[in-house]
């Protein structure tokens, strides 16, 4: 597998993200959500929003991307579903007047990931509803 992100496992239009944004949390970390809905594709879009606010540096920021694209890329289960994801960081993370990105940082960022996508039962109750929902 390559180390790129294809531009069609993105999500990177603004409808896109507010249609996703519209459901429910699916599950929490510390400093991240995530935000899934079905999509009429066969595999898995991604999409990553990390304000300024949270984290005021790009470097911290670049992190965060890079970090939840990482473990969507080696989530097989999940970019074989037909699912919409959108992680949010959602409680600050480091300071302008902390290091940019830190060893430790970057640890807790790739345990908090990998706990998003390692349930595959919570996306796969998504699809489900989504089915109920459309069967009505």
């Amino acid at each position: 597998m390559s180390n790129s992100f294809e531009r069609t496992r993105r999500i990177v239009k603004t409808d896109e993200f507010s249609s996703v944004f519209c459901m429910r949390p699916v599950f929490r970390t510390d400093h991240l959500v995530l935000y899934a809905s079905p999509n009429a594709l066969p595999y898995a879009r991604l999409g990553v929003v990390a304000a300024k606010r949270l984290a005021p540096r790009a470097v911290t920021r670049n992190t965060v991307k890079r970090a939840v694209r990482e473990a969507f890329r080696q989530s097989h289960l999940l970019r074989s579903l037909g699912l919409d994801c959108v992680v949010r960081l959602s409680k600050p993370l480091g300071s302008k007047h902390q290091p940019a990105s830190t060893t430790a940082m970057q640890a807790l960022l790739y345990r908090e990931v990998l706990r998003l996508f390692s349930i595959p039962s919570k996306f796969k109750k998504v699809l489900a509803v989504m089915d109920e929902i459309r069967a009505e």
